[in-house]
């Protein structure tokens, strides 16, 4: 049976990340499988996978930043703002001509920092209850709520004009490098950055080539040959992830127990810590509350079970 532990895969393009977990499900032997941060079936890089105990990690996990690199097409839009989408129109030549590269770089620079981004229409955000995708589908006109996001990078690496479609007025693409954090569509900056230059802008490229402190990713066939030569274990992926508090070897064994221990960690603004033991392996996740730790989930002994 694999142990516990996270797998940093390299996401191929035309498939969903679901398609991924599924094939790490079959050839690890087991149904425990996950993945933090859904990447679309056209991009391609890092995708965090968690197998077995450490799937209770995937939504607490500190991965708050990713780094992306993409290729925006300046002159035309779609529906979904990446090259999957139906066509929603081109601009001329007249008006591409106009967009100089000076003005290209402005405008990626006004989408750098703190801004608020309206998410794609064609995401899996829910809307009372129901995907927006799905009521993007049915037909329904979808306007998603802006939500602020952190832009703290986002540079042009190449501009290159070219004739684009035989029946639009060309097209500009720009290779571009985005470091943002969670939350942040890509392909959102893509068509904002084409909006604000008046000629659209839709995604062609997508490469996820960091996620957290996790990079440079293993190939899929790499790992579904071997998942556990690939395995990141539980104890490096808390270190890596989240502060560190070690208890001694008494609040260790209450924390086994899910028994709760007086919280003698740092401020826990940041999130949650990794209670770790004496001789550092990951005990739980906790939060300070009231003074005493709080287990958001359980990974070791009497206690290992997710917590409530």
């Amino acid at each position: 049976m694999i142990d516990a532990g996270l797998l940093v895969v390299d996401k191929p393009e035309g498939m969903t990340s679901h398609d991924v977990v599924a094939r790490i499900r079959r050839a690890a032997g087991t149904r425990k499988v996950g993945h933090a941060g859904t990447l679309d079936p056209m991009a391609t890089g890092v995708l965090v996978v968690g197998v077995e105990r450490a799937t209770r990690l995937l939504g607490h996990l500190a991965l708050v930043d990713k780094r992306y690199l993409a290729t925006i097409r300046l002159g035309a839009t779609t529906v979904t703002d990446d090259r999957e989408g139906e066509p929603l129109g081109m601009a001329s030549r007249e008006a591409l001509v106009g967009v100089s590269d000076d003005g290209i770089r402005a405008g990626v620079a006004a989408l750098t920092g703190d801004i608020r981004q309206r998410p794609s229409a064609v995401s899996a955000i829910k809307v009372a209850g129901r995907r927006s995708y799905d009521r993007v589908r049915a037909g329904e006109d979808v306007v998603l709520a802006e939500r602020p996001v952190r832009i703290a990078r986002f540079d042009a690496l190449a501009i290159r004009r070219g004739p684009g479609d035989s029946d639009g007025g060309g097209c500009i693409d720009v290779d571009v490098d985005v470091e943002c954090s969670t939350g942040t569509f890509v392909r959102a900056l893509a068509r904002d950055l084409g909006a604000a230059l008046g000629v659209g802008g839709h995604l062609t490229a997508l490469r996820r080539t960091r996620v957290g402190p996790f990079a440079d990713p293993f190939p899929l066939a790499d790992v579904q040959a071997d998942p556990a030569g690939h395995l990141v274990p539980l104890d490096e992926v808390a270190a890596a992830c989240f502060p560190t508090w070690r208890v001694d070897a008494l609040a260790a064994r209450a924390v086994a127990y899910g028994q709760r221990i007086a919280w003698a960690g740092p401020p826990n603004e940041a999130g949650p810590m990794a209670v770790v033991s004496p001789e550092g392996h990951l005990l739980a996740l906790a939060v300070d509350e009231g003074g005493m730790a709080r287990y958001l989930a359980v990974f070791a002994g009497q206690g290992d079970q997710q917590a409530q």
